[in-house]
């Protein structure tokens, strides 16, 4: 049982946590981090967490990753930053090469970003700014679907669509076409995810069909809405939906910021369906958890849309102080590197079998609607009555009761409303996998009773 933590006071400490609604610390202590090391986060009174949700999803290899450091302490020795207009730096360039080589075919150029949520602006921005410069300035708009979250800058904002982190800042946003998700929580009783998702589509294509001469890009996130409570698709979506941009000529964003770098059980999600998007956003996993970084890639034919002399005003005049950060570009390429030595993505097969296996009791629970996963990401939906599928009131915050009786056991597991989910670093154990899985049931059986 871990020992308590000091209470945080948050109406005289001067740090204003994210995503959080700070009254809750009056009576919800702090876990407040000394170290971190592996699949483990230690407290300052010397307790343990495995961290399951990889801290919010970036930490796939983890904490203080010994490759990864000396990397780092390797490039901080030689140049910390510099700006990356008129300069550049061979991290940032060897970065952009290793990037092109592993991505998709055709993805070859790179565009550095700060973050996710900056990225997706890039990509935003990029993709209007092509029809602009191709004498298209009517495709303005963008197609996105419901349940979607692609970040909180009010670019990113907008083309997403969860009402808990959209709805405050409507009057804020630039309207958009939103499309019904293939989210396969949906699908009727014994219809298959393929199915369903193939269903779910034809909608997509009749919003392309009626709006393309005004559509810009449609913008997703491949096969998992991760901050939409882990809802997930089939690839069959995505490669329907490659061939309807192409024919209606509409650009494709692929927000692969949190599901890049082996989460969905390959490298990138879009390989499931053998698809080229015109855009790939990766952030999160890309620097391993270190710094904040995003790379926006995109083709030939969209560079070539840019390229001019200087006062046909084509340019893309997008940036980013910390641009290409040196350092984040070495901790990149540490992680890349471990990934291909390392086979990480095979690897983690046994580890996904695992959580399949050690949770699939769970779909019998009286309170859990569905066990579901996709690769690395496996997501357990509590409900309150499963024949209706009556969810429980958002206001009992059950999911919380589960977070609570994890850090007692040792675990961090951050649900997502009603949805209790397992995210971790690749580097986690079966046994550790095991013991996620008890605490998850457990935490599960107290919240529902």
């Amino acid at each position: 049982m871990p020992t308590k933590t000091t209470l945080f006071d948050p109406k005289t400490s001067p740090l204003w946590h994210p995503c959080t609604q700070m009254k809750d610390h009056e009576w919800l202590p702090l876990v407040k981090i000394k170290s971190g090391r592996g699949i483990y986060l230690e407290d300052y009174a010397g307790n343990r967490y495995i961290d399951a949700v990889s801290s919010w999803w970036v930490n796939i290899l983890g904490h203080a990753n010994p490759r990864i450091n000396a990397r780092m302490k390797e490039q901080l020795d030689t140049l910390e930053h510099v700006i990356l207009a008129g300069f550049s730096h061979e991290p940032a360039e060897a970065l952009a090469r290793k990037l092109v080589d592993i991505t998709p075919k055709g993805l070859s150029r790179v565009f550095y970003a700060d973050n996710g949520s900056s990225g997706i602006e890039v990509a935003l921005k990029m993709s209007y700014h092509y029809w602009l410069n191709n004498g298209l300035p009517n495709k303005s708009k963008f197609i996105t679907l419901s349940n979607s979250y692609h970040g909180e800058t009010l670019g990113a904002l907008a083309v997403g669509d969860v009402s808990l982190y959209k709805e405050t800042y409507k009057p804020l946003m630039m309207e958009v076409i939103t499309a019904p998700s293939p989210d396969c929580f949906y699908r009727e009783s014994g219809e298959s995810w393929h199915d369903y998702s193939l269903r779910q589509f034809e909608k997509m294509e009749s919003l392309l069909a009626q709006h393309h001469t005004e559509v810009s890009a449609v913008i997703v996130e491949p096969l998992i809405q991760c901050a939409g409570h882990m809802r997930m698709y089939h690839p069959i979506y995505l490669t329907k939906l490659r061939e309807a941009c192409d024919r209606y000529q509409v650009h494709l964003i692929a927000d692969e910021i949190a599901v890049g770098f082996g989460r969905t059980g390959t490298l990138f999600a879009c390989e499931q369906a053998t698809i080229t998007p015109d855009f790939m956003c990766l952030s999160k996993g890309l620097t391993g958890g270190y710094l904040p970084m995003c790379a926006v890639l995109t083709t030939d034919d969209m560079y070539n849309a840019f390229y001019d002399s200087y006062d046909s005003l084509r340019a893309f005049l997008h940036s980013h102080s910390y641009t290409g950060n040196p350092l984040a570009a070495a901790a990149a390429l540490a992680t890349i590197d471990i990934l291909e030595k390392d086979n990480i993505i095979e690897q983690n097969q046994s580890l996904i079998e695992c959580m399949k296996t050690e949770t699939a009791h769970l779909s019998d629970h009286p309170h859990v609607y569905e066990v579901r996963q996709t690769g690395m990401v496996l997501a357990i939906e509590m409900i309150q009555e499963k024949a209706s599928r009556t969810p429980y009131d958002w206001k009992e915050r059950r999911g919380l009761r589960v977070y609570q009786h994890a850090l007692t056991r040792g675990a961090l597991l951050r649900p997502l409303g009603n949805v209790v989910y397992m995210m971790p670093p690749y580097v986690i154990t079966q046994d550790e996998i095991k013991h996620l899985a008890t605490v998850a049931t457990e935490g599960i059986d107290i919240a529902t009773a």
